[in-house]
């Protein structure tokens, strides 16, 4: 059986600044930005892995065979993602781990060798990239992931496809410069057009076994704007390029913007669709799929770019960023780190929140060899709960403005889960009237906590509302 794309997945962090809002404030500069639209902005206390986490999540009911992660923004560069992801999913330490990188179409090319390959694979894009203050990049950018899995069957196939490697400096960022360095648009717009996208999508088409104009819909990852659009006219394509949503709407989300605008486009098209996906950097990756039947998934893509609390402060922004050090005073300067003896030991349980249940099925977290049960007097050895996944209830709550953390309110509160164990945690994406008793809250990764002096982070599950409001209504 031909191996294809069988499920999908995404995420997006629930604040979205207002571009409008945030160029006003700018005007006085002249520089020149995005003002229409949103822009997705993570938290203080995501990153790429908590984020490529929360898009894979829904596609490890079984395990697969491997784990891939693209990005050009992780925070470690010498400790594996994939591995760190691996067991926050709760996977088994069999399945086989790679991260990519060093280029914004690392995603397409990690999805390209899995499609083949052979054996059923999850690869994952995610993004939360450095940005100088005033720059366009600033605004344009996005923070977010998306996943696909990929395995035998499948609701698309891959019908052709094209590389083509060319190391075009339309912008770079690196260890002396992180944030991005872009070079004129006209230039790279030109040379993408010439020698890169045109003849990629002709020659995947061409393997395809079709004309370029018979693509009903299209996911193409541009350098600049009006790419594609001077594109598309050179190859009669009239289809719709759904990477703009995702730039309206959340932002160039980097190695995870082709597979969030595949998402999209997979949602719009019929069966018997041919759709295409461009990945650009460094070159380009161009690949046309057939749709053949229903890709899992596909509907949160959309539901996620309607979603999100409008931010509209230009000093929160700047401060969650990273753009702004604000002076927190003296609660600030508590450092933490994780031992690795530490890590060791109880890492792997608890950052895939894993409880215990007892012999008179009770469930506890964290496990310990003497259960918590007064009425068990010997230790016993608990079946494992993953608690990650399950839906809670806060039973007591604080917001507190005395503890430090980057975006105040700091709220904790005790949960309780429907089996009956009972956590303190902290909560996260607080809703415009706070958290209560009684609320429904659901589990994600976040960072638990971090030293920057010696560049380290552990990470935890925090509780978070099991909806998001509609963006208009935010």
């Amino acid at each position: 059986m031909q191996i294809g794309i069988t499920a999908m997945g995404a995420y997006l962090p629930a604040l979205r600044v207002d571009r409008k809002a945030i160029a006003r404030e700018y005007s006085w500069s002249g520089l020149g930005m995005p003002r229409g639209g949103f822009r997705a902005l993570a938290g203080w206390d995501e990153d790429t892995l908590t984020m490529a986490v929360e898009a894979a999540r829904g596609l490890v009911q079984t395990a697969p065979e491997s784990l891939r992660i693209a990005s050009t923004s992780a925070y470690y560069t010498e400790r594996s993602q994939s591995a760190i992801a691996l067991d926050a999913l709760a996977l088994p330490r069999t399945v086989r781990t790679v991260d990519f990188g060093n280029s914004r179409r690392a995603a397409t090319t990690a999805m390209l060798d899995a499609l083949l390959g052979t054996g059923d694979q999850i690869v994952v894009a995610s993004e939360k990239r450095l940005t100088q203050a005033g720059s366009a990049a600033q605004l344009a950018y996005g923070d977010g992931a998306a996943a696909v899995r990929i395995g035998e069957g499948g609701g698309a196939r891959l019908a052709g496809f094209a590389s083509v490697t060319h190391d075009l400096v339309d912008r770079y960022a690196s260890q002396d410069h992180p944030t991005p360095y872009v070079y004129e648009e006209r230039f790279v717009r030109d040379v993408a057009v010439a020698e890169l996208i045109g003849p990629a999508v002709r020659d995947a088409c061409e393997e395809a076994g079709i004309e370029p104009a018979r693509l009903a819909h299209v996911a193409v990852a541009e350098p600049v704007g009006g790419t594609w659009a001077a594109a598309a006219r050179k190859l009669k394509v009239a289809a719709p390029n759904h990477c703009q949503s995702v730039s309206d709407a959340a932002g160039d989300l980097g190695t995870a913007m082709p597979l969030y605008g595949l998402g999209l486009a997979f949602a719009a098209a019929a069966l018997g669709d041919y759709v295409l996906v461009v990945g650009f950097g460094s070159g380009v990756d161009a690949l046309v799929f057939e749709v053949t039947g229903a890709i899992e998934g596909v509907a949160q893509f959309a539901q996620g770019l309607a979603e999100g609390v409008r931010l509209s402060s230009p000093t929160r922004f700047l401060n969650l960023s990273g753009a702004l050090a604000l002076d927190w005073g003296m609660r600030a300067e508590f450092q933490q780190k994780a031992q690795a003896t530490v890590l060791e030991r109880v890492g792997r349980e608890a950052i895939g929140f894993i409880g215990g249940r007892d012999s008179a099925g009770n469930v506890q977290f964290p496990k310990s060899a003497y259960p918590v049960n007064p009425a068990l007097d010997q230790p016993e050895v608990l079946d494992d709960v993953r608690l990650a996944d399950l839906e809670a209830k806060i039973v007591s709550i604080t917001a507190d403005r005395l503890n430090f953390t980057p975006d105040p309110p700091f709220d904790f509160g005790l949960v309780q889960f429907h089996n009956g164990a009972r956590v303190l945690m902290e909560m996260v994406d607080r809703p415009e009237r706070g958290f209560a008793v009684g609320d429904a809250v659901r589990m994600r990764l976040r960072i638990k906590s971090q030293n920057r002096d010696l560049g380290t982070r552990t990470y935890f599950w925090k509780a978070a509302p099991l909806a998001r409001p509609a963006l208009g209504d935010a």
